[in-house]
């Protein structure tokens, strides 16, 4: 039987819209699962949206230990067993991994809520699942970038930025502890972290390169923290999303320019180093992307690969062995990327 028709008070011929109905709406997501347990008869029943979640047919018995053993081994702890809830009424609120028979894995938040008689004894339990994977995915994956960004800025200098227009105000920490200023001197004057003798030129020069809509680069002295100056290149490239020809933001990568000249030096003086293209990871085939402004498709069709192929690289699943990546990085050099190893950190920049 299903949950929702335990509600004896639920009439199909109602205009109005019921719990039941509401529910069965948000279920047809495929993102959320209800079930019930009645301690007094034993009886466990689960919705139709719970089945579907857990990957499993109406036709099997709804069982609380059904719903842990397909709980991720490492988290099956977490939650509470059979008699913490009947004997002891204890139910909290989880964030656990399930693994499906069909062996996909989902990320779910369980929250449940138990029952008591007048007496105090617990006497029924409800809950619901909510499939968050996206969601704990994508947060997963911002951490990472965050974790990458902060290397790169802490071990070369090398400093990734984005905002809806031109010039720049909102810098991030690291840059910010770079130029030895604070965000509101920034808001107050965006020339404020280049040498004063060079802000004529900028104030100038920056907004008439933005109003042509297309990447550029400078190379301005930037102030320093611990005093002192140094010449940065800032490559900046407009992003649009196809629906009208103005660009949504800006992102802009800067660079020291004592890099490149280290980069220029003869190889009797270079210091070993590993290639760089072995040191090229997912996010920076994305970031070389995001600088010409292509899609995983534009790159697919430059390199000649299968969009599945170019996926993969981006994503890490083929390693720095794959006979693809040599093709990748060819389409993106022609395109004009420049992938420079610095201090054993890969800079990412576009070609003037």
């Amino acid at each position: 039987m299903n949950l929702y028709s335990l509600d004896p008070r639920a009439d199909p011929r109602s205009p109005e819209l019921s719990s039941n109905d509401f529910m069965r709406l948000i279920e047809a997501f495929g993102l959320t699962g209800a079930w019930r347990w009645d301690f007094v008869t034993g009886r466990q029943v689960w919705s139709a949206g719970l089945y579907r979640l857990l990957g499993l047919s109406e036709r099997d018995p709804a069982s609380y230990e059904r719903l842990l053993g397909l709980v991720h081994p490492a988290d099956r702890d977490v939650l509470e067993d059979a008699a913490q809830i009947v004997q002891a009424g204890i139910l909290g609120s989880h964030t656990v991994r399930l693994i499906r028979p069909d062996g996909t894995a989902r990320t779910v938040v369980s929250r449940g809520e138990v029952f008591f008689s007048p007496e105090g004894h617990p006497v029924a339990a409800t809950g619901v699942l909510l499939d968050v994977t996206d969601r704990e995915r994508l947060a997963e994956m911002h951490r990472l970038e965050q974790q990458r960004r902060a290397s790169l800025a802490r071990e070369a200098q090398v400093f990734i930025h984005t905002e809806p227009s031109l010039p720049l105000t909102e810098y991030g920490a690291d840059f910010l502890a770079l130029v030895g200023l604070r965000r509101e001197e920034v808001r107050a004057d965006w020339l404020s972290p280049i040498v004063p003798e060079e802000r004529p030129r900028w104030r100038d020069e920056l907004p008439r390169l933005a109003a042509l809509g297309q990447p550029f680069s400078i190379a301005p002295t930037l102030r320093l923290a611990e005093g002192g100056a140094a010449r940065f290149r800032m490559t900046l490239v407009p992003l649009r999303d196809g629906t009208t020809p103005d660009p949504v933001c800006w992102t802009a990568v800067i660079t020291p320019l004592a890099a490149e000249a280290a980069r220029d030096l003869p190889p009797r003086q270079a210091e070993p180093a590993i290639p760089v293209e072995r040191a090229i990871e997912g996010c920076h085939l994305r970031a070389a992307r995001g600088l010409l402004d292509w899609t995983l498709n534009d790159l697919a069709r430059e390199s000649g690969l299968s969009l599945s192929t170019v996926r993969r690289l981006e994503e890490e699943s083929d390693g720095p062995s794959s006979r693809s990546r040599p093709h990748v990085l060819a389409a993106l050099r022609r395109a004009g990327i420049v992938f420079t190893l610095v201090e054993g950190a890969v800079a990412v920049a576009l070609a003037e």
